[in-house]
């Protein structure tokens, strides 16, 4: 077996292993392939090895990789999770599925009104952004203002919000990384129970934390998604975008 099939079964394991560890059943926790600067050839590799879920950190290579690999389109779902500039979003409201790296208003609404130009399109789903580490050099908003931006996203047409998304900052203490994690989970439990009701968090069900590094942590603190790149296609090349 090559090495992407070998690694795609690795993670799936460590995945199993550590839901059971926090008593959760494995098939809560979905494992999205991280495959920015890796080519088309090793997305097509890992689809055929069953994963479905890729993630693209830069907009231009995603739009590429995407149209790439059209043909393959109806088996793959692809989410963005770079940071967001409002001069990109057209390109992702046009192709991507999944939208994990909002953080402000302003780019939630242009997704909204893009989404809305390509009515063949599903609804582009949608999760906010938490800078839980607060890290100047980290995208995201501050866990006590994410209730308030969910809820103006909630109203918006041609967008599903899905929940949030965490990327704390590194560290090799698991005991750390879980009260990172733990903090995460607190916020979206909390909005996820007050607006129980509300129809706009109908499918408020995702908590995309955890990586190559952390995913342990991660799902023993709740992660429905976890983001893993360098474990399934190696390490990268350090490029500049």
């Amino acid at each position: 077996m090559n090495s992407i099939v070998v690694n795609l079964i690795q993670v799936r394991n460590r995945i199993e292993l550590a839901a059971l560890a926090a008593k959760r059943e494995p098939e809560e926790i979905e494992l999205l392939a991280v495959s920015k600067t890796f080519p088309a050839s090793a997305v097509e590799e890992a689809m055929h090895a069953g994963q479905s879920a890729f993630g693209e950190n830069y907009v231009q290579e995603g739009v590429e990789k995407i149209i790439q690999l059209a043909k393959l389109r109806p088996w793959l779902i692809w989410h963005f999770i770079g940071p967001l500039q409002s001069n990109k979003t057209r390109d992702v409201a046009e192709h991507f599925d999944w939208v994990h790296s909002v953080d402000r208003l302003k780019i939630a609404e242009r997704l909204s009104t893009q989404r809305g130009e390509f009515p063949n399109l599903p609804e582009l789903q949608l999760c906010v952004q938490v800078n839980v580490s607060e890290e100047d050099s980290k995208s995201g908003v501050a866990l006590t203002e994410a209730e308030a931006l969910c809820d103006a996203i909630s109203q918006l047409p041609n967008v599903t919000l899905r929940g949030l998304m965490a990327i704390p900052a590194p560290n090799p203490d698991a005991k750390i990384q879980r009260e990172a994690f733990a903090a995460v989970q607190d916020c979206f439990r909390k909005i996820q129970t007050s607006r129980a009701l509300d129809p706009g968090y109908q499918f408020f069900d995702t908590l995309s934390m955890g990586m190559s590094d952390d995913l342990e942590a991660a799902i023993a603190e709740g992660s429905t998604m976890v983001r893993v790149g360098t474990a399934i296609f190696g390490k990268r090349d350090k490029i500049t975008k």
